[in-house]
């Protein structure tokens, strides 16, 4: 495993890292399985934000007696409310919250504080100016936190928390669709291949890199797959499937990129990922993929990250729109899909396109109509 320094943290983290998103309603044994797995290949740094109990539990139970041996991202603002989750300013959910994560994970601080999720630049100057900045900086004086951090998707914030001295990390989302956005009808006018490295990707997110490079403002990598739909040629905007390996290269010849947190269900889908450290050149080269693709914009394509929760009727999104996506891809729907959707608790049928999912959700989805088409493809 090779290791890179995040900024000006000075921590070294591992280039692969665990993006522990996936493990969400798995059993203990099996998100024991993929922690070990990724330490034995020397992985050290895991990035928790998701506030459900269960899950932060079994994480913790998973890195037990090691817990030194792990560089953590825990996520601020990320809260559990009525069983669902719910990104938040509120000081007095937002306290409760993080204390739990760090009684939950069997530990007394994370290296890395992440102030979840702030996607806009009005939210992020509330932050700064506010009680949540206070709470962030009273952790790091008491040591609950070693490093202040965000989380965002918009390279304006980025772009911001990279420039005001304050955070030192950023997590950002970063792979080829969403570098290219806006799209093109044809890649011919968006891609030239210099030196195995994909140029001319949107400005904005060209200058992020490297601002953050020139401030020593290191980055970790969220949405490396796009949510998976990389993956395969049926759900990427360019028509073409990348592989893993591809993805990671991706994101690792990024400016200021020191890791991508790379989200596994499986000990499988942890060596896809590890394969990465062995592969050569050629299986590296998303270039090659990428050279007679055209592309479609990802905007408004699920990446199942469930910011768009809480729902009011209590249906997880993100899942259904997971199975549903599973379930188009193939012929007729397939039973096992229909019956891990049967088994949620709340499904599509329920919703009652109230739509205010849909301002939540960074990568512009019409919720409503999916969950519309998802109900009459599940009731068939």
């Amino acid at each position: 495993m090779n290791y890179r320094r995040l900024g000006k943290t000075e921590l070294m983290v591992s280039e692969i890292g665990f993006g522990a998103e996936w493990m969400e309603r798995k059993t203990p044994e099996e998100v024991a399985a993929v922690t070990r797995r990724f330490a034995q290949a020397g992985v050290n740094i895991l990035d928790c934000w998701m506030p459900e109990p269960a899950v932060r539990s079994n994480l913790g139970a998973a890195i037990a007696g090691e817990r030194d041996r792990w560089i953590i991202q825990g996520h601020i603002g990320s809260t559990w409310q009525d069983g669902q989750y719910v990104r938040t300013r509120d000081m007095s959910r937002v306290k409760p919250a993080f204390e739990d994560l760090l009684e939950r994970l069997g530990t007394d601080h994370v290296e890395l504080g992440m102030i979840h999720y702030v996607d806009s630049l009005a939210e992020f100057d509330g932050i700064m100016r506010g009680d949540f900045m206070v709470y962030v900086e009273e952790l790091k004086a008491a040591g609950a936190i070693e490093h202040v951090g965000l989380s965002t998707h918009s390279p304006a914030v980025a772009r911001a928390a990279a420039l005001s001295g304050r955070t030192e990390a950023v997590m950002f989302s970063a792979n080829p669709a969403f570098d290219m956005m806006p799209a093109s009808s044809s890649l011919d006018a968006l891609l030239a291949f210099s030196g195995g490295r994909l140029e001319n990707i949107a400005t904005e997110r060209a200058e992020l890199y490297t601002l953050c490079e020139r401030e020593d403002v290191g980055l970790t990598v969220m949405k490396g797959y796009a949510g998976g739909r990389l993956l395969s040629a049926k759900t990427s905007p360019f028509g073409v499937a990348l592989t893993p390996v591809q993805c990671i290269h991706y994101a690792l010849t990024r400016p200021a990129v020191a890791s991508i947190m790379v989200g596994a269900e499986t000990v499988a889908h942890v060596d896809d990922a590890l394969a990465y450290e062995t592969a050569d050149d050629a299986q590296r080269d998303y270039a090659a993929a990428l050279a007679n693709a055209s592309l479609d914009s990802p905007f408004g394509q699920c990446t199942y990250c469930g910011h768009c929760a809480p729902c009011a009727v209590h249906i997880d999104i993100a899942l259904v729109n997971k199975f549903y996506d599973l379930a188009v891809m193939q012929p007729g729907v397939p039973a096992s899909v229909r019956a891990h959707y049967e088994a949620l608790e709340t499904t599509a049928q329920s919703c009652i396109a109230c739509q205010t999912c849909e301002p939540r959700c960074p990568f512009g989805v019409d919720i409503a109509e999916r969950m519309k088409k998802a109900a009459a493809l599940f009731d068939c």
